[in-house]
């Protein structure tokens, strides 16, 4: 599991604009504080678990499966957010305090919901007209202030009527756009109950979800004026919920054991790398034989520096579970971040035959390779790196050791555009299109990393983006 520091270009263009709409709290939360991108966490295990929940959700609205994306983004905080139409952002917390995959299931329905009923384009007309509405209710509030001064100022005392006039339209405003929001959310918790009984799944994670809302913002909700609020109250939304949800000929169902296992490794990984290791242990103490328990003290093991017995966890888990790729790679990254590339290499290698189309996981591989340095292991690694960037053209660090491989070969042309290629997926397009333009310098006019650096140098973002 790694860190990236922000989002991918795509993904940080649809921020852009900084519209969304969530499961737990509003718009504003789509994006961080300073505009900055949301830090972001890549991992193949828990992509390809989120994958498999949302994929006969996805089938269930509509929804082509390879045209949405389902994000995971570095924040405790339990919430999860559709933006840009078809990306669908989920909190880490949703992941660490949901303790069935129902549970998981049915936030990315909702978020479903939300694509399918096509509420951010809604939305952004609902607050195109809320702009027009709130000028002419200045304009009018405006008429209102210089009747008053030609009156002699005798609307109500000290002009607080004249102020009135100019803010009550306005507030009207807020309110009716909000109430508009609120009925989107209400539809999405439908469209979401009718997703997981197109396919047999169970709504009662729905309800642990908004249960659990309900109670962390219990004190605020029992004094706030609903309609001030951008989501129907936790407890109307729960009893609305508990209507459709046991209506449902599926409400008992349960996860399959086998499903409930991967879910459980993905917590355990979520916290060993997350939680404080004191925090970890009590959760996964040392008597616990479990594969999630083992799996979270290996990583705090890790991060704690003590190799040989993350070693030995992990050589324990890859005996019991040869073919589960994830096992692997983490047992390699573990040798990779301990200044062991070369032991790493064949833990790396085996995830990837395991995980062919886990692109992280072939880059993890390539990273190795640079490490090791001689030149067949540098060949191999651009093999590697350069599938990795073809299944996820916009991961930075991909492209950071694809240069770094071909700088240690002395095609400098390449790995100068390979590093145009991280600064741009990075944000950083100034830079990029400087190292680009010195790439063009050293490569073959029509060859395609010319036809890439290129590229870059006229790429120019549109209003859009």
């Amino acid at each position: 599991m790694r860190p990236f520091s922000s989002l991918p270009s795509l993904a940080r263009r649809a921020l852009a604009a900084a519209l969304a709409v969530s499961i737990g709290a509003g718009a504003a939360q789509a994006q961080a504080p300073n505009g900055r991108s949301l830090p972001i966490i890549r991992d193949a295990e828990i992509e390809t678990l989120l994958r498999e929940y949302a994929a006969p959700i996805f089938k269930a609205a509509g929804i082509d499966a390879k045209a949405a994306q389902i994000i995971l983004v570095n924040d405790r905080s339990f919430n999860a957010f559709v933006a840009n139409g078809r990306k669908i952002f989920v909190n880490v917390g949703v992941l660490m305090d949901a303790e069935t995959p129902n549970e998981v299931i049915g936030v990315l329905a909702h978020e479903a919901g939300h694509i399918a009923g096509g509420h951010l384009a809604r939305l952004r007309a609902e607050l195109a007209n809320a702009q027009i509405l709130s000028v002419v209710g200045m304009l009018a509030g405006a008429a209102a202030v210089a009747g008053g001064a030609a009156s002699g100022g005798r609307i109500g005392s000290n002009g607080a009527g004249a102020i009135g006039a100019i803010v009550g339209p306005q507030e009207m405003v807020r309110r009716n756009l909000l109430s508009y929001q609120r009925s989107e959310e209400q539809a999405a918790d439908q469209a979401a109950v009718r997703y997981l009984n197109a396919t047999g799944q169970s709504p009662r994670g729905m309800i642990t979800t908004f249960r659990r809302f309900a109670e962390s913002g219990l004190f605020r909700s029992t004094s706030v004026d609903p309609y001030l609020l951008s989501h129907p109250l936790p407890t109307e939304r729960i009893a609305q919920l508990e209507t459709l949800a046991k209506a449902s000929p599926h409400y008992g169902a349960k996860d399959a054991p086998a499903l409930q296992a991967r879910h459980d490794l993905m917590r355990a990984k979520l916290y060993g790398f997350m939680e404080r290791p004191d925090v970890v242990l009590r959760r996964y103490p040392p008597g616990a034989a479990t594969p999630a328990a083992r799996y979270a003290r290996a990583i705090v093991a890790h991060r704690s520096g003590r190799l040989s017995e993350a070693q030995s966890l992990m050589s324990e888990l890859t005996q019991a579970q040869a073919s589960n790729p994830y096992f692997h790679e983490l047992h390699g990254q573990i040798l990779l971040e301990s200044g062991r590339a070369r032991e790493a290499v064949g833990p790396l290698r085996r995830a990837a035959s395991l995980a062919p189309n886990a692109a992280t996981i072939r880059a993890m591989l390539g990273q190795a390779l640079v490490a090791l340095g001689d030149r067949a292991s540098l060949d191999e690694a651009i093999r590697q790196l350069s599938n990795a960037a073809q299944r996820d053209p916009d991961a930075p660090d991909t492209f950071r050791h694809l240069s770094q491989a071909y700088g240690q070969k002395g095609d400098i042309g390449m790995a100068e555009v390979s590093a145009a290629q991280a600064a741009m997926n990075g944000g950083d397009l100034k830079y990029a299109q400087t190292l680009a333009y010195r790439a063009m310098s050293k490569l073959k006019p029509g060859s395609p990393g010319y036809v890439k650096a290129d590229d870059i140098v006229n790429f120019r973002p549109s209003s859009a983006r």
